[in-house]
């Protein structure tokens, strides 16, 4: 689920391969408003899908040169960046 505060997105349950296109066009609609922040710390479930969407989700933003960064990103999200070799890529505060 997206939740929208400002030019914050939180995005909370579960974020899996099942709901991440949903997830994805919708939050994309968000970028294009302007969001600047993605809030992770009311994720419940997740997994490497949640990495996938926040990835296509910079890409976008920077192919319209908008700044976007993650915050409270779960420790297993972290750890499957690292594993997959693209925890630099994910901007954070």
């Amino acid at each position: 689920m997206i939740r929208r505060e400002g030019s914050r997105l939180v995005l909370s349950g579960a974020v899996t391969l099942g709901n991440a296109a949903a997830l994805l066009d919708e939050g994309k609609r968000h970028l294009a408003e302007g969001v600047q922040t993605v809030d992770l710390g009311e994720v419940s479930e997740m997994d490497s899908a949640l990495l996938a969407l926040l990835l296509a989700w910079l890409r976008e933003a920077r192919l319209h040169d908008r700044t976007l960064v993650f915050t409270n990103l779960p420790e297993s999200l972290r750890t499957i960046a690292r594993l997959y070799g693209v925890d630099r890529l994910l901007p954070t505060s």
